[in-house]
């Protein structure tokens, strides 16, 4: 199974996509897709798409990436309870913002997993992209957990690891990957917007609670 899976299934430019790349491509759209309409089966099909993604960038040497994937498959199955039971009253997640305390410490671990990968990718492996490999990693992280939570911001998290994916991809003959990646992009445009419009239709559809009657003179 790993030997097809790492075959070629066709050129593309000269450099040749394997199987595990077109089906992480085809399972990668779906997955966005599902997550921008918040429906529950993105995260099995998600689960799916990691593990694709792992052979391959572990093949492209992209190690940082590749051990990223064992954290989403975690990640994966939390998200999938939480979006069913993580709820008011255990009951199915709604779209929330992200507060401004828990943007510092997303901040702050951002930074210190960026500057901790790039370090033992440069010392310790035969990276030679260790800062963008470092960088990437940490936003998906962090906009995986957003996304388990159903925060809005994480989509500006993905937006901005897209924007660095895309060349890196390319830079390593990731052709069909970098594609993806810029469908990726596309996708998160789409998936801000509406749930965007999710918060904007639930705060219009919430009663305001009646004001204190007035003091009589």
């Amino acid at each position: 199974m790993l030997d097809w899976l790492t075959g070629t299934a066709f050129t593309v430019w000269g450099a040749g996509t394997t199987w595990a790349e077109l089906l992480g491509f085809v399972t990668g759209v779906v997955n966005v897709w599902l997550v921008a309409r918040q429906h529950i089966a993105n995260w099995p099909i998600g689960i799916a798409n990691v593990l694709l993604l792992m052979l391959l960038f572990w093949t492209a040497g992209l190690y940082a990436d590749a051990g990223l994937q064992l954290v989403y498959v975690a990640l994966g199955a939390y998200g999938w309870w939480h979006w069913l039971f993580g709820g008011d009253r255990r009951g199915r997640l709604t779209v929330a913002r992200t507060g401004r305390r828990e943007w510092w410490v997303l901040g702050g671990a951002g930074l210190l997993l960026t500057a901790g990968l790039w370090v033992f990718l440069d010392r310790a492996t035969d990276s030679t992209v260790p800062l963008a490999d470092a960088a990437t990693t940490a936003l998906s992280l962090l906009a995986t957990y957003g996304q388990t939570r159903k925060l809005v911001e994480s989509w500006w998290l993905w937006i901005a690891a897209d924007l660095i994916y895309i060349p890196l991809y390319a830079y390593k003959g990731l052709w069909l990957t970098g594609g993806l990646y810029l469908i990726f992009l596309g996708l998160c445009v789409v998936g801000l917007r509406a749930w965007r419009a999710d918060l904007r239709r639930r705060a219009a559809a919430t009663p305001v609670p009646p004001g204190p009657a007035p003091v009589a003179a």
